[in-house]
């Protein structure tokens, strides 16, 4: 009953933003990607997108295998990138990220948070100073 999208990016299907040139892809992107854009990518973004266009070259097996760790976080996510994977370090670890076509115009860095969830410990058990004179349940 529900009807695939079909659209992704302002009325763009993904094959037409493949073959899209950059200049005119930087057109529908949002006002601070558009700018990065029209500055140019830097060096270690090109190496990045270079490692990318490998992979996507590779066969199936060889492509699940091959791993792309960065530290670039501030990568704006291009239609080429789509259907690989790349480990984006968030200050401590690497976390996989899986790009898929909805990300695209999105940053590398909105997908690896950076911060965890503060999960407190019960209070006399591994807590601050205050709480260790509670009483054991």
């Amino acid at each position: 009953m529900s009807a695939r999208r079909e659209a992704l990016l302002r009325g763009y299907k993904l094959d037409e933003l493949e073959s899209m040139p950059l200049e005119k892809l930087a057109e529908i992107l949002p006002a601070r990607q558009r700018r990065t854009l029209k500055r140019g990518l830097k060096e270690e973004h090109l190496k990045l997108l270079e490692k990318v266009r490998r992979i996507k070259l590779l066969s199936g097996k060889d492509k699940k295998q091959t791993v792309i760790r960065t530290h670039l976080r501030n990568m704006i996510i291009l239609p080429e990138m789509v259907g690989v994977t790349i480990q984006v370090h968030n200050g401590k670890e690497y976390l996989p990220v899986e790009i898929k076509p909805e990300m695209i115009g999105h940053y590398l860095g909105e997908f690896a948070p950076t911060c965890k969830k503060v999960e407190h410990g019960e209070p006399g058990l591994k807590a601050t100073r205050s709480s260790m004179f509670l009483p054991l349940k």
